[in-house]
């Protein structure tokens, strides 16, 4: 037992046998979320998850809420057995699916959160989703159907909702899918990058280096903690903003709540332990920054950015190629870019894929279910799974 008598997750894993159940579903608000009971427990599942993801931490999800979640109208969806907390997914009601006034619910992710994987305590992935299933089978409100953005596709958390669907004969549909570039080898970081590129194209970034390095006091630094967070914030962000994203209006700095978002996802990151910094400065400027998230044994690639008035010396590829030391810690076993399928400049190095599902299922009653089959067979043209 914990201080405050919860059961611990060994404790709730004999209990509940080879087949735990979950016996409670609590909707929370952000205020809720934040209670540092609460949070104690969540940061409890953190660490007993069966498959990370950073982007349903406190720390991310709590500035993410914060700046976000009252326009959407988001919650924490907490799933317990026995009053321990065994999984957790932010939920939502948004007002469109795709673009068409088809009402829906769905696991809650914003522009700059990349993976929806639910929190889900080791050994209660098929409970964890009965629960959720049965929440929304009696809480369905005007919702068709539920949405499930952004699950890897071989994750723990996707295979057990397949096994679970297939045991109830719960009707489904994969409606998108896609491959993001990913790390996942046991070569070293100079073979693995021999094996990526050319020996002319690692001979031209010899030579960009080189050249880049006459231009003034050329540095490349890797950070952790929270020594100096503040500074390198306000330079990401002021980095950001002077390449094209500024001119967009679609930079991290241009909105007020996408500003205040990251500096509280960051500073968090790094109270926390999470927060890797790799910073190429030029005579102390920096010309090329990222920032990774680390949720061993994974790492997700948050966010990176360059000085475009550098582009010819392809800062952000150095600065690429310095991340490939990733490979060499032997608490990592892979990491996931975050980066778009396509992506030129990571593809070129990052050579695994990743494979992200979006998917939704059918919830309520009978007629619910008719109608949303009916939905999916005319959204995937006849491909459907039941």
């Amino acid at each position: 037992m914990d201080l405050a008598g919860t059961p611990t997750f060994p404790e709730a894993e004999r209990r509940g046998g080879s087949h735990p159940r979950a016996d409670a579903a609590r909707l929370l608000s952000a205020a809720d979320a934040a209670a540092p009971a609460f949070r104690a427990a969540w940061e409890a599942l953190v660490t007993n998850a069966s498959e990370p993801n950073p982007f349903f931490e406190p720390w991310f999800a709590l500035p993410s809420l914060e700046q976000f979640g009252a326009d959407s109208g988001a919650h924490l969806l907490a799933i317990y057995e026995s009053d321990c907390l065994i999984g957790l997914m932010p939920v939502a009601q948004p007002r469109r699916y795709y673009g068409y006034p088809i009402p829906h619910v769905s696991a809650w992710l914003h522009d700059n959160a990349f993976c929806g994987a639910p929190l889900i305590a080791r050994g209660f992935e098929s409970a964890f989703w009965r629960a959720i299933l049965e929440h929304f089978d009696n809480h369905a409100g005007r919702a068709l159907f539920l949405h499930l953005p952004q699950l890897p596709a071989d994750g723990p958390a996707n295979i057990a909702l397949d096994k679970v669907l297939t045991a109830s004969k719960r009707c489904s549909v994969i409606v998108e899918a896609g491959e993001r570039a990913m790390l996942a080898s046991d070569a070293s970081p100079d073979d693995y990058f021999a094996a990526s590129m050319s020996a002319k194209k690692r001979k031209e970034l010899r030579r960009q280096h080189k050249r880049l390095a006459e231009a003034g006091e050329l540095f490349f630094n890797r950070t952790t903690g929270q020594e100096g967070i503040a500074v390198w914030v306000d330079e990401f962000l002021a980095l950001e903003a002077k390449g094209w994203k500024g001119e967009a209006g679609s930079a991290l700095s241009s909105a007020a709540d996408t500003s205040a978002f990251f500096t509280g996802a960051l500073t968090g990151a790094a109270d926390a332990g999470r927060l890797e910094r790799l910073t190429l400065r030029l005579d102390g400027k920096p010309i090329a920054m990222l920032a990774n998230f680390v949720a061993a044994p994974g790492v997700f690639s948050f966010k990176t950015t360059f000085d475009e008035g550098y582009a010819r010396f392809s800062p952000g590829l150095l600065l690429q190629i310095e991340n490939l030391d990733l490979l060499g810690r032997g608490d990592i076993e892979w990491a996931d870019s975050c980066a778009a399928e396509g992506h030129s400049m990571i593809e070129r190095i990052w050579r695994e894929k990743r494979t992200i599902i979006s998917r939704n299922v059918a919830i309520g009653g009978p007629l619910r279910r008719s109608a949303f089959k009916a939905l999916m067979l005319y959204e995937t043209r006849g491909e459907i799974a039941s």
